[in-house]
């Protein structure tokens, strides 16, 4: 077996926390215990995707503040929250309260750009402002300033004799800059990623340069590389400059015969995707990975993403069932991670 440049250091999932629209509830009670599930079986972050008008997970800080109270040690992320849909000065105070509930254990991977199907909902998501809306990066760098606690304005202090008010957006916690991450797929979005103080998260979705070949785990590297020049050179001096990887993962090691009948139809229905660039930018989709945890972690070895790496938030599958979750995360835990070089954290 090819052997990776490092040991895996830090072992995550992501979930999407599809839910049925006629029980929504039951959905979100399945994704806390998954995320409980993960805590349990030792993974060192649990993250959630961000989906707006679908059947999954809207509000992944309400989950978050949830899971924070049913756990202890796990590391609770966002991968990534679209800041298209939110208001930064908000946001930063929502997440900075749910990251003093969990102890400092909140990680927000956020991406820019404009809203998915913007021209259907702006009407109601902005409905003033639709046409004069910034989704570049200053949208991103106005949100970093302000979880820093950099200052909102020159007003602070008493007002009357009760109301005390603040120059920064409250309540503040220190550590949460150091922990918030970019969702990037270009060349473009890593440096900028780099120099600009942020983690890196790169996931089974990437755009290619212009001329490039569409070979995505090269890709993926030579993307990684150019994050980790443009840290160093920034001196990233929000703490030491981290990479995770998030590619879908299915090992099958103690699936049952419907299960693994159940994973390949998913994996053969995803193939065509991976065939050619997608869209006007060439977008490249990673293959699942699908087999035992030795077969798994001899690609993943073999993979020059992974190889840049010794972080991982695996992707579960979009639209499985519950069980079908148990057995991917305990597989990962007690098979796959270690054959990787991971250990489990110890609760």
């Amino acid at each position: 077996m090819p052997e990776s440049t490092r040991p895996l250091r830090k072992l995550g999932f992501l979930t999407i926390g599809l839910f049925d629209p006629k029980d929504p509830a039951a959905g979100h009670e399945s994704t806390l215990q998954i995320i409980e599930l993960g805590e349990q079986l030792g993974f060192d972050s649990a993250w959630l995707r961000h989906r707006h008008l679908q059947y999954g997970i809207s509000s992944p800080i309400a989950v978050m503040a949830a899971a924070s109270q049913r756990t202890s040690r796990i590391h609770l992320g966002t991968a990534v929250t679209p800041l298209g849909w939110e208001n930064p000065l908000r946001l930063a105070e929502d997440l900075a309260t749910v990251d003093l509930l969990a102890g400092g254990r909140i990680n927000s991977g956020v991406s820019v750009g404009e809203p998915m199907q913007y021209d259907t909902l702006k009407h109601e998501l902005y409905p003033d402002t639709a046409d004069l809306e910034d989704f570049s990066y200053t949208r991103v760098e106005r949100f970093a300033r302000l979880v820093a606690g950099e200052p909102v304005r020159d007003f602070s202090g008493k007002q009357g004799v009760v109301e005390e008010f603040s120059d920064r957006v409250e309540p503040h916690s220190p550590g949460l800059r150091q922990r918030l991450w970019y969702g990037a797929g270009s060349t473009r979005s890593a440096l900028w990623a780099g120099t600009n103080g942020f983690n890196l998260l790169s996931s089974s979705v990437i755009f290619p340069d212009e001329g490039q070949e569409p070979d995505f785990a090269r890709i993926q590297q030579a993307q990684i590389r150019t994050y980790r020049d443009a840290a160093a050179d920034s001196l990233h001096a929000h703490g030491p400059a981290r990479v995770s990887q998030g590619l879908v993962v299915i090992p099958t090691d103690s699936a049952t015969p419907a299960q693994r009948q159940k994973y390949q139809q998913y994996v053969e229905e995803r193939r065509p995707r991976i065939q050619t660039p997608q869209g006007p930018r060439g977008m490249l989709f990673a293959p699942d990975l699908i087999g035992t945890s030795d077969e798994i972690a001899e690609q993943l070895h073999a993979h020059a993403g992974f190889q840049e790496v010794d972080e991982v938030a695996f992707a579960l599958p979009f639209s499985f069932d519950h069980e079908d979750y148990v057995q991917i995360l305990t597989d990962i835990a007690t098979k796959l991670g270690p054959a990787l070089g991971w250990n489990p954290a110890i609760n």
